[in-house]
């Protein structure tokens, strides 16, 4: 089966155009040939099928062009894209932040560097220094962890994201409850650091937030929408709930 690439649409709000400019926006910027991966001695066929999706994938390649450090760096961009969430100034958290695709985005819109801004990200994997970002090789569920993102937070939290996954066990119950374990661990975080207005943006599971979390959601921020951006692969059971307007002390838990 052919595979499908995307080319840079003119309507992309964030592409920049010109002679030695850097792309910009949040979509592939090319076609790149089909490469064939051969068999191999001591390659299995799932790892070939995996190698070759890798090296047909518009945004892995995107990815390696732009120096960012994984293809889902561009989910973030498309839901900034369309949310508006990363401002310069802003303070930002990234939880499971590993290997930090996230990350540079968020550096690259919060622009630290000139606006003052605080980018802090957090991981159980090591992550390799981030300029502009702190991120931190540490368990998200340490006892000691939320106090310790607040100390370098520095004051309210503006954006709080959580890309965080547990490893897949094969079984899509099993998963699905791991993921919102997740996802309600980094919003009870959020509840705790967001300022008045803040945003919350947590991966989640196709059949979305389970109806307590999403409760919760809608009571402590004015909108909540679930949204499967475009660089996600449609074979993905992944969406991300997307929740904006935190409503501070009055509506928080």
């Amino acid at each position: 089966m052919p595979i499908r690439t995307t080319a840079a649409s003119p309507a992309d709000p964030m592409k920049k155009k010109g002679k030695g400019s850097r792309p910009t926006g949040s979509l592939p910027t090319g076609r790149a040939a089909t490469v064939r991966v051969k068999t191999a001695r001591g390659r299995t066929t799932s790892s070939q099928r995996w190698l070759q999706r890798q090296l047909n994938d518009p945004y892995v390649v995107e990815a390696k062009k732009r120096g960012y450090r994984s293809r889902a760096a561009f989910k973030l961009l498309q839901l900034d894209d369309q949310f508006r969430f990363l401002k310069p100034g802003a303070r930002v958290v990234d939880l499971g932040a590993a290997p930090g695709g996230w990350t540079q985005v968020a550096v690259e819109r919060v622009r630290p560097e000139r606006s003052g801004g605080v980018v802090v990200g957090i991981d159980l994997t090591p992550v390799e220094p981030i300029a502009g970002a702190t991120v931190l090789a540490k368990d998200f569920y340490d006892d000691d962890a939320p106090e310790v993102l607040k100390a370098h937070l520095g004051g309210p939290a503006d954006v709080v994201l959580s890309d965080m996954a547990a490893a897949a066990t094969g079984d899509p119950q099993i998963d699905h409850l791991r993921i919102m374990g997740l996802a309600e661990a980094a919003h009870d975080f959020a509840s705790e650091v967001l300022k008045p207005g803040g945003s919350f943006v947590a991966k989640v599971l196709r059949g979305g937030t389970e109806r307590q979390l999403l409760d919760r959601l809608k009571r402590d921020f004015v909108k909540v929408k679930h949204v499967k951006p475009e660089a996600s692969r449609t074979d993905s059971a992944e969406m991300y709930v997307v929740a904006t307007g935190f409503r501070g002390g009055a509506g928080a838990r």
